[in-house]
């Protein structure tokens, strides 16, 4: 993928204001720890997780959307007349129908004109709305547009720690496949990318490269199911197998990306990468050979926010100032099923602007 005309112009992001610890959680499974006698602190020592945040109970995907995709659009500085999409990439939506999309759309003013739609790739969702959008803009359809999601983790927390006080033949084994479920977090970003003839920041999305592994399509599945007794999901994760086939397919994908940007590894000055936890982050940026400092994780505070984790990053690194002035810039997404896309930026500026939610409408 090569891109002339499209810039990514601005973030927006939503926090919860509930912070829940791993400390916490291992509190609420002291029972289960005791039984099977695992060291306390394992879930931290294991993730570098110290806390992930939650949303208010009862809480639905598409008004913190809608907040998110506002906050992003008034940071662009552009008139809503000019978007002519939006879409939603999250793992979590309001329903099955219609498309969360819709609400999103209608509570942030955009046009009738507008595409609107959702679109799910697990943890790639948000990157893939991007994507769809830059062809877009490219084709010359659209003039602007904004991605956005919202993953809510309280109730696949919740329900595996309740699965797992419950289950008396739970072992060391048999409790691994949940494990991944215990560092899900929540938040909410959106994306607007535009014309360069409307760019006021002149960040420029040069393209990328996208690659699929599906082999590995049942080493991390979720969804809810009636054998839990709630309506709350559950997912089940071979972490290990997952990460070291995720590692070797983003392997291909940067050298492919590198290949079609004409990039090299020297003259990338920052990446924003999907954050699940340290021992994915180290061997990443080895597998890479990429610098240890060369990335802007933010799991140890937010833990892993599903599609919402990469763009959150950028956002917070946008806001911190680590990137430099008219250098290369990295998204580096990568998804279960397996699916990896990466995109580089030409460096100026970005704008973005935030918000805390206190579960207000």
């Amino acid at each position: 993928m090569r891109f002339q005309n499209v810039c990514l112009e601005a973030v927006g992001y939503v926090l919860p204001e509930e912070r829940v610890t791993s400390q916490q959680i291992e509190e609420q499974l002291r029972d289960v720890y005791e039984r099977l006698s695992l060291p306390e602190g394992r879930l931290e020592l294991m993730t570098g997780i110290e806390e992930r945040r939650f949303f208010p109970p009862g809480s639905k995907p598409g008004p913190i959307s809608a907040v998110a995709a506002r906050m992003a659009i008034e940071a662009s500085g552009l008139p809503v007349e000019q978007f002519g999409a939006l879409i939603h990439g999250s793992v979590c939506r309001d329903q099955m129908e219609p498309a969360t999309a819709n609400l999103v759309h209608y509570r942030a003013g955009l046009p009738s004109s507008a595409l609107v739609l959702d679109v799910s790739n697990a943890c790639l969702g948000i990157l893939n709305g991007a994507v769809i959008l830059a062809q877009m803009i490219e084709l010359g359809q659209i003039r602007a547009g904004v991605v956005v999601g919202s993953e809510l983790g309280r109730e696949l927390v919740e329900g595996t720690i309740d699965s797992l006080k419950n289950d008396p033949g739970l072992t060391r084994q048999s409790i691994k496949p949940a494990f991944a479920s215990l560092t899900i977090g929540s938040g909410s970003a959106a994306l607007v990318l535009c014309h360069r003839e409307l760019s006021q920041n002149g960040t420029h999305l040069v393209g990328g490269a996208l690659r699929s592994d599906t082999s590995a399509h049942l080493l991390c599945a979720g969804g809810v199911e009636d054998k839990h007794g709630d309506n709350r999901p559950r997912m089940e994760t071979d972490s290990e197998a997952l990460l070291h086939a995720g590692i070797k397919l983003a392997r291909e994908t940067w050298e492919q990306t590198k290949q079609t940007l004409e990039w090299t590894d020297a003259s990338v000055a920052r990446v924003f990468t999907h954050q699940v936890g340290k021992a994915h982050r180290k061997l990443l940026l080895e597998g890479l050979r990429l610098p240890e400092t060369s990335d802007h994780p933010i799991h140890d505070r937010f833990g892993n926010m599903g599609a919402a984790a990469l763009p959150l990053s950028l956002g917070m690194g946008i806001e911190a100032g680590v990137i430099p002035s008219e250098s290369q810039a990295a998204l580096l997404g990568i998804g279960s099923g397996l699916n990896s896309l990466m995109l580089g930026l030409n460096w100026q500026k970005g704008a973005v602007k935030g918000t805390v939610w206190n579960g207000a409408e």
